[in-house]
């Protein structure tokens, strides 16, 4: 599974841009999946269901399935944050696996930069990044930069690095 992920400062649109590359490239017959990092407490559950009342009752794992999906969550106690590979490990295949966040992970990246946020560059200390997509021309980078509206070129982009082919069984 190929793994590329999408990195930037709060603000600046990874999010936007991810739902909008998931539909490019499942329309190119690829499968992909993700793995969004938050560095907010989050639950999925709601107060009440009998999932949530599983988890209280001191379920390590609850698995809640129906027969349009399904979701494991996995309560970590003290342990303490998993690292990115031991969730990988958790995914089932996919030709593409795009990661939000986690930017400390070795995997390439695409910085996604708006500077009237006000911050700097990421990729400068990263050498992980490959390209930055930007809402405006940035002279002096010294890496691609690929303009933030333009989805398809951002889907080659990711395509190109990472040698991906739609699926055969793919109209």
């Amino acid at each position: 599974m190929k793994i590329f992920g999408i990195i930037g400062w709060s603000g600046a649109g990874k999010t936007t841009l991810l739902i909008k590359l998931i539909p490019e490239f499942v329309s190119r017959g690829l499968r992909v999946s993700t793995i969004k990092h938050t560095h907010h407490h989050f639950d999925i559950d709601k107060p009440g269901k009998d999932s949530y009342r599983h988890r209280e009752a001191g379920a390590t794992e609850v698995l809640v399935a129906s027969s349009k999906r399904w979701a494991l969550m996995h309560e970590l106690g003290d342990q303490g944050e998993p690292d990115m590979d031991r969730l990988i490990s958790h995914m089932s295949p996919a030709d593409l696996l795009l990661v939000e966040g986690f930017k400390h992970h070795p995997h390439p990246k695409l910085e996604v930069h708006r500077p009237i946020n006000g911050k700097p560059l990421i990729y400068t200390k990263d050498s992980t990044v490959e390209a930055v997509a930007s809402d405006v021309a940035l002279e002096s980078v010294d890496l691609p930069v690929l303009n933030l509206a333009d989805v398809s070129a951002i889907a080659d982009f990711i395509i190109g690095k990472n040698a991906l082919h739609p699926r055969k069984d793919h109209p």
